[in-house]
């Protein structure tokens, strides 16, 4: 199979009400969400102006050019440290993959380094797939944690009426492991345990009469990350086959490995 076109990418920081606006229109277009679940214009602008970041991704750099993806972060704290939680990263529905979602992630880490953040942070949903690969593969984030129905109820069709349960991404940006999956290196580690995303999920997931199935294997895959994690094992790896299902892959983390 060819690989899909690539489109050249601009990625420009946004500053201003118009650009906000543009990502709120963006953000309808990716998720499909209802007026109440909408983030609004003035908390991407919040985001800017607190440490948090607002990038907008063009085909073009033409001063005319609509953004075709987005993505917004937010300064948070913990446990001693800084770090941006990255909440959104949005690509309109013609342009996905093709590498504008990480490469909109590559930008959040140089705007980062270059402010002295040593960690990014964001949850993802464990039954999506390609995002997990990106994210864990491609990206090298660490996952350890698990939440039940983080968002509650969900309005977006993506979510296909099914707790919104999320994994948090640890994005250690200096880290070695980091530094060697941006290289595009293998990753060593023992793989101690694995689990399994079908790639029926998405399918499971839009129609009614097999969403019981798709809520059955969120929950038996959202109790074994669950075990594996108090056990201190954490997700190091992602897998697809040629089917396309999606294979977690689970290690011992070295903390040390972090900074």
């Amino acid at each position: 199979m060819n690989a899909p076109h690539q489109v050249p990418i601009h990625i420009k920081s946004f500053t201003e009400l118009e650009q906000f606006d543009e990502c709120v229109g963006l953000e309808e277009a990716v998720w499909g969400y209802d007026p109440a679940d909408m983030i609004p214009r003035r908390v991407f602008l919040l985001a800017s102006r607190i440490g948090g970041q607002v990038l907008g991704a063009f085909e073009t750099d033409a001063p005319n050019a609509r953004p075709i993806g987005f993505a917004m972060a937010l300064p948070g704290y913990r446990n001693g440290h800084a770090y941006l939680h990255s909440h959104m990263v949005g690509v309109l529905p013609e342009y996905r993959n093709r590498g504008i979602a990480r490469a909109l992630k590559l930008a959040q880490r140089d705007d980062a380094l270059a402010r002295g953040i040593d960690l990014m942070e964001w949850t993802f949903d464990p039954l999506e797939i390609k995002n997990a690969h990106l994210n864990i593969a491609k990206l090298g984030a660490v996952v350890r944690r698990y939440k039940h129905n983080f968002y509650g109820p969900s309005s977006s069709p993506l979510q296909g009426g099914l707790p919104t349960d999320r994994i948090y991404a640890e994005w250690w940006l200096r880290s070695n492991r980091v530094e060697r999956t941006l290289r595009g290196e293998p990753q060593s580690f023992d793989t101690l345990e694995q689990i399994e995303v079908p790639a029926e999920i998405y399918a499971w997931k839009a129609s009614p009469s097999h969403r019981d199935i798709a809520r059955d294997r969120q929950s038996r895959n959202a109790a074994a990350l669950e075990s594996a994690f108090a056990r201190n094992l954490s997700v190091l790896g992602y897998q697809r086959n040629d089917r396309g299902d999606g294979t977690f892959l689970l290690g011992r983390w070295d903390e040390s490995n972090a900074y």
